[in-house]
């Protein structure tokens, strides 16, 4: 049995108020941390930066997430990034998770805007909403709430998805240890 998952966490452009004419939320960068769960351990962490097309990097978004248009200019297309997520990460057959839904939603709302396949699966689970249902919360916290509460380390930058990935990582694994991860997923 394939006790592997992906964990997804993305970034993309971003403004302090309202978007500039014509501007979209675009996808900039994809991390993803491969989880195995019956080992109870990380295994690989990898960043995909992504080229926006039909926007640009803010000042407010590279103070967020510290990539600007210069370093997301050296990424590749959107569809060869989702090609690739299919081709090394098998991300139309691995589960995968993400904290919250914004990550699937956005994939699904940048694939049919620009025609690409969506790559992943349907066995997706919202890592946040488990998250909050393990602990009892009334609330669901962002993920470096979730971290403090967990006990754990916030490695790495928040709000760069590679280590955003990494860390919803280590979440994931300590509700699988606990139990209180989705079997099968």
């Amino acid at each position: 049995m394939d006790t592997l998952l992906n964990v997804i966490d993305v970034e993309a452009t971003c403004w302090e108020g309202r978007p500039p004419a014509g501007a979209v939320n675009e996808i900039i960068e994809i991390g993803l941390t491969v989880v195995d769960l019956a080992a109870g351990a990380r295994l690989a962490k990898h960043r995909i930066l992504v080229r926006p097309r039909r926007s640009r990097v803010s000042e407010f978004c590279t103070r967020l997430t510290g990539l600007t248009q210069a370093e997301v200019d050296t990424g590749i297309e959107f569809p060869d990034a989702c090609a690739l997520l299919v081709k090394e990460h098998r991300a139309d057959s691995r589960p995968w998770a993400s904290w919250g839904d914004y990550d699937r939603n956005q994939f699904q709302r940048q694939c049919k805007a620009t025609g690409t396949r969506y790559p992943f699966g349907s066995r997706h689970t919202n890592a946040k909403l488990v998250f909050t249902q393990a602990n009892g919360l009334k609330r669901r916290p962002g993920m470096a709430t979730a971290l403090d509460i967990a006990g754990l380390p916030l490695d790495g930058r928040h709000h760069s998805g590679a280590d955003d990935a990494w860390n919803i990582a280590a979440l994931v694994l300590g509700l699988a240890a606990t139990g209180d991860w989705p079997e099968g997923d």
